[in-house]
């Protein structure tokens, strides 16, 4: 007989049946808040690269979808990004945080997230029942955006986004499927230009443009903490309004900095509940979504 076979012996299936059940009914309310409501989340950082994470996050999302969550899934790929332009033998390059984006690496850009990884997401959906579809910013005209001009530096085809047009992804989400959106856009007139849009500000533009109820950032942090060294420092609420004071004294830096931003934005935009959690919890979406506890932090 096994540790493992004994250990089962010694539980008592009473205590297990209860633990069970009540996870459920405090979950429950939390299911009639969220069905037929939109969130949108922003996918990347090691949740992405690594395969049971990733696997996670998908099972996360279609039990999403199931229950009556609309769920957009918004999702970048910089490493990916990085690992096709060194097998070409062309440098990243980055200016100030953001990629240099010549004509070729643009088209590697667009191969990478569009052609390739786009479509191993909504695979993996697919795989575990979701009902998924993949776009970019270029479909139906979704995101449009112009060319970044900041101190007279050229960044080559890396644009903002000036317009929304959310009509594409609303119409699949009232067909119950899950839209998949890679951030590459057209440009503002509808030219042939295409434009690598950081991903996590068209999350936060995309939630705003859909009125979503809930914009969630994975990240690969547990969120903004008081000592990087120490996870249990986690700030769990930050008022807008505090935001500054956090960034003058420190507690939120670097790459930090840009996520909290787009949190503000989404914020400001009207959608209600902005969070930034740790991608690299399994089933963190699930936690925060559907506990009393929570995880990550909130920006309100």
């Amino acid at each position: 007989m096994s540790e493992d076979t004994d250990l089962r012996e010694k539980i008592d299936p009473r205590v297990d049946s209860y633990h069970w059940s009540d996870v459920l009914v405090q979950a429950l309310p939390y299911f009639r808040h969220w069905v037929g409501k939109t969130v949108v989340v922003k996918y990347g950082g090691n949740a992405m690269l690594n395969e049971d994470l990733k696997a996670a996050v998908m099972k996360d999302i279609v039990l999403l979808s199931t229950i009556g969550i609309k769920v957009v899934l918004v999702h970048g790929g910089g490493p990916e990004i990085n690992h096709m332009l060194e097998r070409v033998g062309k440098e990243s390059k980055f200016i100030n945080g953001l990629r240099h984006t010549d004509a070729e690496t643009m088209e590697i850009v667009q191969m990478v997230l569009t052609g390739k990884l786009n479509k191993d997401i909504v695979g993996l959906l697919l795989q575990e029942g979701g009902r998924a579809v993949g776009l970019s910013g270029v479909d139906s005209g979704l995101l449009r955006a112009k060319k970044i001009d900041r101190d007279g530096v050229d960044l080559g085809f890396v644009g903002e986004i000036t317009a929304v047009h959310p009509e594409i992804v609303q119409s699949l989400l009232d067909e119950g499927f899950i839209p998949v959106v890679s951030t590459v856009a057209m440009g503002e007139q509808g030219d042939t230009a295409r434009y690598n849009i950081n991903a996590d500000t068209a999350a936060a533009k995309i939630a705003i443009a859909l009125r979503a109820e809930k914009f969630v950032q994975l990240t690969n942090v547990p969120g903004v903490l008081r000592d990087l060294d120490d996870p249990k420092s986690l700030i769990q609420r930050i008022h807008i309004e505090d935001v500054q004071a956090y960034i003058d004294d420190g507690t939120i830096a670097g790459g930090m900095i840009p996520k909290i931003e787009c949190c503000m934005l989404a914020r400001q935009g009207g959608v209600p509940r902005t969070h930034i959690i740790d991608g690299r919890v399994p089933h963190s979406l699930l936690i925060e979504m559907f506990s009393d506890r929570g995880i990550g932090t909130m920006i309100y």
